[in-house]
This record gives C-alpha cells, structure tokens and sequence, in this order.
C-alpha cells in the first residue's frame, strides 16, 4: 500500500490540527481507514512539526467529515488546484460569503462554497 498524501502546512497556526490516531478515534475507524481517505481525497492532511494531521474543521459536531468538503477537494482537484491551493482557499476570508469557506460548509452557505469552488475559486 502507498503512503498517504501529506501537504505541507500552510494554515494559520492558530489552526487545530488532530493526529491522524485522532481522527480515527473521531470517525470510529482504524487509522489505516484515515489513511484511504487520503489517499481517496475525502480529506486533506498537512504536515506540522513533523506529525500529520487533518484540520479539526473538516469534521462535524456529530465526528463526521463536513459533508460537502469530499466534493470541495475533488472539484478543485479536476481543475488542477494543489492540495496547498484547496487547503489556502478553504482558509483565506471572503467577505462575500462571509468568512471563510472551511467555516461556511458548516452551515447553510456549504452549497455556495461547492458552487464557488466549480467556478475557479482563485
């Protein structure tokens, strides 16, 4: 089996950020499962102090993946964006939205980030 992706940090260091053992323990799976999920591209991982790890905002109060945040990653994968852009995008303000989109697919504003993210976000 391959290793799974693993971007370098680019979030701000106020970010959470759970171990990959962590996320596991939030999903109820083994971590060999997180580790298919990245390598399916359902999440993202970055790399801070040399431990990876995935944002906690990528996961919901019932300790799922955002549900709209699979089709975010692979809409702007198709488009050729890193996994550096996906991950600076979904954390960079927009005003019009407000906020940021990673905060906005928490909510009722999670279609509008899918929709904005089809339609060249940078």
């Amino acid at each position: 089996m391959s290793a799974f992706p693993c971007s370098s940090d680019v979030l701000p260091d106020t970010e959470t950020i759970v171990s990959l053992p962590e996320a596991a323990d939030i999903l109820g799976v083994p971590v060999t499962s997180v580790h298919q999920l990245l390598r399916d591209h359902q999440l993202l991982a970055i790399r801070r102090d040399g431990v990876a790890g995935i944002p906690s905002r990528f996961f919901d109060a019932e300790d799922e993946i955002v549900r709209m945040l699979p089709g975010v990653i692979t809409v702007m994968r198709d488009a050729k964006y890193t996994d550096e852009d996906i991950l600076g995008w979904l954390y960079t303000e927009d005003p019009s939205l407000p906020g940021r989109p990673v905060d906005a697919l928490h909510g009722q504003l999670a279609r509008e980030v899918v929709r904005r993210a089809h339609a060249e976000p940078f």
